[in-house]
């Protein structure tokens, strides 16, 4: 019998999976509906009310996403004022949905990654996560990476799509 050789493993291919540099901690949604009238209407006064009888800490530590369900028309400051109060307690406030804060936290550290150790390498994105990578990111790992690398694939070893290949200089 041959010997079966692992040519992925032998080869020069680079891995960037963004699964690992997903950050861990606790992810929650607010959805500011609740303290409008019939979800819709939004008095200041009762709004600033329900913010100040609302409990806070237990947002503690987390990282929070703030939207709103209804098509409400929601003045700007009132989700400003909303990551006020949850800006002693909360890692990070975004206006947006899971996902946006997603995106946002991978803008973050995928911006203070040091891309040169993929200069001149063909690098995959590996694309089948089991965490919530948002598309957002892998948009911008391939951003990044274009500036240095030989090449870009998506997707598995076995099955990747070609999305870059350095011109010959």
């Amino acid at each position: 019998m041959e010997e079966i050789i692992n040519k992925v493993a032998n080869s020069a291919l680079e891995v960037f999976d963004l699964e690992d540099y997903y950050p861990k901690g606790i992810r929650t949604q607010i959805d500011i509906s609740q303290w409008l009238l019939e979800g819709f209407l939004l008095k200041e006064k009762d709004f600033r009310e329900h913010l100040k009888n609302h409990d806070w800490s237990q947002y503690q530590d987390q990282y929070v996403a703030v939207h709103c369900s209804t098509d409400a028309i929601i003045p700007a400051w009132a989700l400003i004022l909303v990551g006020v109060h949850l800006a002693p307690f909360a890692k990070k406030v975004v206006n947006g949905t899971i996902e946006d804060l997603d995106a946002s936290l991978y803008e973050e550290i995928l911006s203070k990654i040091d891309y040169s150790a993929y200069a001149d390498k063909p690098v995959i994105v590996k694309g089948c996560s089991r965490k919530p990578v948002p598309m957002r990111a892998y948009i911008l790992a391939a951003n990044n990476l274009q500036q240095f690398a030989r090449s870009i694939m998506y997707g598995e070893a076995c099955s990747a799509v070609p999305l870059y290949k350095q011109s010959k200089k």
